[in-house]
């Protein structure tokens, strides 16, 4: 398991965002040479985990338990074959393309030691928003990407360092539930009344699909 690339996205007025500031950072290029990756502070303030990376709206993006986005690359060459188009690593705004993981089947909470310094732990998926289908462009966008079930990994900075594309990814701990990103993503989109049994794993989850799942058990109790 491994970084293929490291990706980080400049501002650029689109206009397809409902960013106040009418910019996105989702266009994402590979860099070479080594990247600082830091906790970037709390939701609202703090933006990408990454340098040189940039956050065009903070309130729904950027943040402590969005620090760094992942999406594999077998992901995309799917994608690649059922669009009929070219995928370069970055395309979905992923700030890391990955090569033999299935992120769908992390852990919410695993952490994961990439390269020599860096620590990274699993929050939550990708929910998909106005201006990734506004970059996709294709018909139904968000219903097709839901329906996959692959939405890529967010994940916040434990210990963080310098990372770059070629490193090495180990799974460093796993808690003991058996909530995976996968998991997660299909119960605050498709699958609502599996949203309280996601409660076991809300100490480490990201805060969007932390607040679905408290709010439906509030509503609607567990099954």
């Amino acid at each position: 398991m491994k970084i293929l690339s490291v990706n980080v996205g400049a501002a650029k007025a689109v206009e397809y965002t409902d960013a106040p500031s009418g910019t996105t950072g989702i266009d994402k290029q590979p860099v070479t040479g080594p990247v600082r990756v830091t906790a970037p502070g709390p939701a609202g303030v703090g933006a990408s985990g990454v340098a040189g990376d940039t956050v065009c709206d903070l309130r729904y993006h950027g943040g402590d338990d969005r620090a760094v986005y992942a999406f594999a690359r077998e992901d995309l060459d799917t994608w690649e074959r059922e669009l009929g188009r070219p995928l370069t690593n970055g395309a979905f705004g992923e700030n890391l393309t990955t090569v033999a993981m299935d992120l769908r089947e992390a852990l919410v909470g695993e952490r994961w030691r990439v390269g020599d310094e860096v620590v990274l732990e699993v929050t939550g998926g990708r929910i998909p928003c106005r201006t990734f289908a506004g970059r996709l462009a294709e018909k139904g966008w968000l219903r097709r990407f839901t329906q996959a079930g692959s939405s890529g990994a967010m994940l916040r900075v434990i210990e963080p360092g310098e990372f770059r594309a070629g490193d090495r990814v180990e799974v460093v701990d796993r808690p003991d539930h058996e909530v995976t990103v996968g998991r997660l993503f299909r119960a605050v989109t498709t699958e609502r009344k599996s949203l309280p049994d996601m409660l076991v794993a809300a100490e480490w989850m990201e805060r969007e699909q932390l607040e679905i799942a408290r709010k439906y058990a509030a509503k609607y109790g567990s099954r």
